[in-house]
């Protein structure tokens, strides 16, 4: 089945009016994206926030009347001054699509991360199935691809571990397949958990993981080892909570932190942790350090 897509620029004022108009002219889906790729960062609990310039793209069946449609959405007041763009979709295997995008990717010397549907590249490398699915994390973004590089650099041998808001599980599964005795994963969200749980099976390491809500986890719980990869606000809120999990000696990775946000969050942690020097990928700053 072939589609016609309309697509549109408009503000951040009035994107959802927009589409609303376009579900009423017969649009199967409306979706938003962002004009200038400027980054959304750290919304507030219920919100979901829009770009200042926003592109509104409407997808329709393939059999609409075009010119029909195109004209009464022209005359509706939303949509004075705004130009619409025509666009055929030819159809695809939308699944295989998606799954072509993702490949086997490398982290340091040892670590790899590999969609289930991919060949191993190395089998005697250390090796993390994991395929895209209920929480973020795939090692694609440069927030937890620093995290994996760093987890590969450390002797992680009998450590227990801490992966803090542990998304999909891919850190705290790594952190098992390179050697670490047990991992706690801590996440707000339910449905990460049961993400990382499922990844864990997967994985074969599903009984050195224990993951729990902020508010069950274990008392007086301590880590040779944690990582974060999360966002700048709550890594700064949460400082002293996130500090009070590590042992003296232990090891700490923070990630999630756009370059500029890195001088303030690490003064901020050097009141627990020796500090080291910022490692950067692209936008993002990783920050390590060990526990006073």
């Amino acid at each position: 089945m072939a589609w016609i897509q309309i697509r549109l620029s408009t503000t951040e004022e009035h994107a959802e009016a927009i589409s609303d108009v376009m579900i009423a002219s017969g649009a199967l889906s409306v979706t938003f994206l962002d004009t200038h790729d400027t980054p959304v960062l750290e919304p507030l609990p219920g919100e979901t926030p829009l770009w200042p310039d926003t592109t509104v793209m409407a997808l329709y069946d393939a059999n609409i009347d075009t010119k029909a449609v195109t004209q009464w959405l022209s005359e509706q007041p939303l949509f004075t001054g705004i130009t619409l763009k025509v666009e055929a979709l030819e159809d695809k295997d939308w699944e295989r699509e998606w799954m072509d995008n993702f490949h086997p990717m490398q982290f340091g010397k040892r670590l790899w991360i590999c969609p289930s549907w991919r060949t191993v590249p190395d089998e005697n490398a250390v090796n993390v199935m994991l395929d895209p699915g209920l929480a973020f994390g795939t090692g694609t973004h440069p927030t937890t691809a620093l995290c994996l590089e760093w987890l590969d650099s450390m002797d992680l041998t009998d450590q227990n571990v801490i992966d803090f808001g542990c998304g999909s599980g891919i850190l705290a599964i790594a952190a098992l397949k390179l050697g670490a005795k047990h991992v706690t994963g801590i996440d707000i969200d339910p449905q990460a958990l049961e993400a990382s749980l499922e990844n864990a099976k997967r994985n074969q390491v599903e009984t050195k993981l224990e993951v729990f809500l902020p508010e069950e986890q274990p008392k007086n719980l301590k880590a040779d080892t944690l990582v974060a990869n999360i966002l700048a606000g709550p890594l700064r809120e949460l400082a002293p909570l996130i500090s009070d999990l590590v042992r003296p000696g232990g090891k700490l990775a923070l990630s999630g932190l756009l370059g500029e946000q890195a001088d303030e969050l690490h003064a901020h942690y050097s009141q627990w942790f020796e500090m080291d020097d910022p490692c950067h990928k692209e936008d993002w700053t990783r920050l390590t350090g060990v526990r006073k």
